[in-house]
């Protein structure tokens, strides 16, 4: 696995925080779990129209963090020309 740092929520100090598997080509994100509530609203809201798999997590990113995650994407896509 090629994880790559790219960066973490500047006004906290280790969470969220974004990554980048070049080996994959995926971005991996640390964020908040979101409240029950939202939770439901977020699997009500989703084409799949159901609980979010075990598998998988929804995770509360802040807005401030926008440009940490489109470097992420930009990181995936220069592994995707490699």
């Amino acid at each position: 696995m090629a994880v790559e740092f790219v960066g973490i929520d500047p006004d906290r100090d280790h969470c969220p925080t974004v990554w980048v598997d070049t080996e994959v080509q995926g971005i991996l994100l640390q964020g908040w779990k979101p409240t029950p509530e939202t939770q439901a609203d977020c699997e009500v809201s989703s084409p799949a129209n159901g609980p979010v798999p075990d598998s998988e997590a929804v995770v509360r990113i802040p807005a401030r963090m926008v440009p940490m995650i489109r470097e992420a994407c930009d990181a995936v896509e220069r592994a995707q020309l490699r």
